[in-house]
């Protein structure tokens, strides 16, 4: 049951991608500049609140709290997409082939995109945002969170589209909400370790911005090599030598 589910050569290969997507996403231009914004206003604590040297346990504890609910929020709509790309799998397992090497030119488009190579045509710069904001504070966290998934998701589409064609090549819903829930790892726990070190992070994420345009590159370039991957088959022949790797060890045991 275990390796049916996630010792599985689809997924042992693929999370590792999806975590490091999810962290390519927070270091986009389009969401780290928005990080102390979000913070201050899951937590309902100012920034100055939040760089203070001397954080209460209170505020702490709220930073966490806040921060994980905000979280929860987008991680509801993206492992619902990776469930629903899972699940498609299965039903067009007949024409797999075929829609996993579509899905692999797309993520190739879309990871050139990411690297600026389209940055002048208007359909790759359009975004689409939900303006309308719950109240702040913790109450509020979980809803700002949602609406990040939503409205965020043409800001997040490249990276997302990489996890949801591994999805759907993994062919259960099961499989492909894990594999979007490790995107949400590599997108969300920067949020709360920026919360719970705020000052640090901020000064770190200095250093990436004046460096974005290498973050952008190396960030498309990791899309276009997933989506190589699918185009070309190569990711059937990674998951099976995984598969085969895998029995030999339980073989072994």
């Amino acid at each position: 049951m275990i390796q049916d589910t996630i010792l599985d050569g689809s997924l042992l290969a693929a999370m590792p991608i999806a975590l490091l997507a999810g962290l390519v996403s927070f270091l986009s231009p389009c969401v780290l500049p928005l990080v102390p914004g979000y913070l201050s206003f899951v937590t309902g604590l100012t920034g100055a609140d939040l760089a203070e040297a001397e954080v209460t346990a209170r505020q702490r504890s709220r930073v966490l709290a806040g921060g994980l609910l905000f979280v929860l929020g987008f991680s509801v709509v993206f492992v619902s997409a990776g469930a629903l790309f899972g699940a498609a799998g299965r039903v067009f397992s007949e024409q797999a082939d075929v829609i996993t090497r579509v899905l692999g030119v797309v993520t190739i488009v879309l990871g050139l995109a990411f690297m600026g190579v389209f940055a002048r045509v208007p359909f790759f710069s359009r975004e689409f945002r939900i303006h309308a904001l719950p109240r702040t504070g913790l109450a509020g966290a979980p809803l700002l969170g949602v609406l990040f998934g939503i409205g965020w998701t043409p800001c997040a589409g490249p990276t997302l589209t990489a996890v949801n064609s591994l999805a759907y090549s993994t062919g259960t819903a099961g499989r492909g909400a894990l594999l979007s829930l490790f995107y949400c790892l590599g997108l969300g726990l920067p949020f709360v370790l920026a919360g719970l070190g705020f000052e640090k992070s901020m000064a770190a994420f200095a250093v990436v911005k004046r460096h974005y345009a290498l973050v952008t590159r190396l960030g498309g370039a990791f899309l276009v090599v997933i989506g190589v991957l699918l185009v070309t088959g190569e990711w059937t022949r990674i998951v099976a030598r995984m598969q085969v790797w895998i029995g030999g060890f339980e073989t072994a045991l």
